[in-house]
């Protein structure tokens, strides 16, 4: 996937996976940041993030595991999506929430395939259910 490619949910949410160092587009609805540390180098004026969910953030121990080692990631993906079963409730109403801006996913990873946003994304679409009407 790379960075800013849309994916609609079957609630029709669009959900865009972006870098948080990418400039912030009128379209990019609700703004994300989707990692558990701030940035580097990167202020909040300039971010312009609407909510940070660090929550949603892979565990320390994962994150630190994974070390964005490309040959980890598909380990990592299942361990994190495992993580996520926890927060499954407050991900639905996230996706909810965004259903008319959309919502754009924000990290800070330099690998734009490979990173917790993505697989959070991934996490989302499965949780929108077997419904595949479009939104109204």
């Amino acid at each position: 996937m790379k960075t800013g490619e849309g994916i609609d949910t079957p609630r029709a949410v669009k959900i865009e996976v972006k870098r948080v160092y990418e400039p912030p587009d009128p379209g990019d609805g609700l703004r994300v940041l989707v990692d558990r540390l701030w940035p580097r180098g990167l202020s909040r004026a300039r971010a312009q993030v609407d909510v940070w969910a660090r929550e949603y953030a892979p565990s320390d121990e994962l994150r630190r595991w994974f070390g964005h080692r490309e040959e980890r990631f598909g380990e990592f993906r299942e361990r994190y999506l495992a993580e996520l079963d926890a927060h499954r409730e407050e991900l639905e109403a996230l996706a909810r929430s965004a259903e008319r801006p959309g919502l754009t996913l924000l990290y800070a990873a330099r690998d734009q395939e490979r990173n917790n946003a993505v697989v959070l994304a991934e996490a989302i679409r499965s949780m929108a259910g077997p419904d595949t009407s479009p939104a109204r």
